[in-house]
């Protein structure tokens, strides 16, 4: 086996436009969950509805890139408003259910064919990334090291991400930290409580699931930055992957989602890179794509193992998770 070869598209994951991606979106899951106690399965509807919002501004209307963006942005507001009325008020459980048909319910309407002279329906979308490209800082020519080299427009995308990220981690940060996240803290543990001392529960779930569908439409902005947007992406087992990384790092912290996005990303990579290759040299009975699929099995094992062991996550304090129970 090429251990080389393996370790290296290993450690492009450490630093990659998807890792940036999905630390954006289990920070908006973070918001959700972590800090306010909604039990979202949708957010792959958010990030949906942000590279869409962005790439049809561009190429249906012709904006520039940066109002797109903003209007993919508002696009995950306009969303959680929609998605929030009728289902804020329903159980853990039952806004589950909501949520995660909701999730599907965008996504088929990306792949239908009524609206295909905007969503070019299960084809996606793609050459709409040129202005952005064009506001490139960054001269033509090859950057870092390694697995690490990157050409201008691959190290903008990642720049630009992490750029994003640190703003939504700063914004979550100051949010907790202020007044208003002490309430949604107070909500996540006892919404009766918090509405005995005459708060407005409903209004701080809704704002809580504004913010983090706005991070969450970020995320999606990121993830499509490198080349399109493919409906087949927002699939459930995307949501599933992002809790994933909430649970890993922390779903109560601030940094929690960033450095689960890493660790999942990385070992998602490296088993994915090591299985087909042991398969190959004969040391796994079975063929390439069986080894390829084992690994979804391995992650599936691991979120189980996350819930019924560490439910707070590295980073969690496990009195910050007394909710779960």
């Amino acid at each position: 086996m090429d251990f080389g070869s393996i370790f290296s598209n290993t450690a492009v994951y450490l630093f990659s436009p998807v890792t940036l991606a999905y630390a954006l979106a289990a920070t908006g899951l973070a918001m959700h969950f972590g800090f306010a106690g909604l039990l979202n399965f949708g957010m792959a509807a958010f990030m949906a509805i942000g590279g869409y919002g962005y790439a049809i501004s561009v190429l249906t209307f012709g904006l520039p890139w940066w109002i797109g963006m903003l209007i993919g942005l508002l696009g995950g507001a306009l969303f959680a408003v929609l998605l929030g009325i009728p289902t804020l008020r329903l159980r853990a459980d039952y806004l589950a259910i909501a949520t995660i048909a909701a999730g599907e319910i965008v996504r088929l309407l990306f792949t239908t064919q009524v609206f295909d002279e905007y969503t070019n329906s299960a084809d996606g979308l793609a050459q709409f990334n040129g202005g952005f490209r064009d506001a490139n800082p960054f001269p033509v020519g090859t950057y870092g090291f390694g697995p690490w080299t990157y050409s201008a427009d691959d190290l903008w995308n990642r720049v630009f991400g992490l750029i994003v990220l640190v703003i939504a981690i700063l914004l979550v940060w100051a949010l907790m930290r202020s007044p208003w996240g002490r309430v949604l803290k107070g909500i996540r543990e006892d919404e009766d409580a918090v509405r005995s001392l005459g708060k407005n529960v409903f209004a701080y779930k809704m704002q809580a699931l504004i913010v983090g569908g706005v991070i969450g439409a970020a995320g999606g902005i990121v993830f499509v930055l490198p080349s399109a947007v493919v409906p087949g992406s927002y699939t459930t087992s995307l949501t599933f992957f992002l809790w994933t990384v909430l649970l890993l790092g922390g779903a109560a912290t601030v940094i929690g989602p960033t450095l689960g996005a890493i660790l999942f990303w990385v070992v998602f990579a490296f088993m994915a890179n090591l299985l087909p290759a042991m398969a190959k040299s004969g040391i796994l009975p079975m063929s390439d794509s069986q080894a390829s699929t084992l690994v979804f099995i391995f992650i599936g094992v691991a979120l189980m193992l996350l819930v019924i062991f560490r439910p707070q996550g590295i980073l969690g304090d496990k009195r910050e998770m007394t909710f779960v129970k």
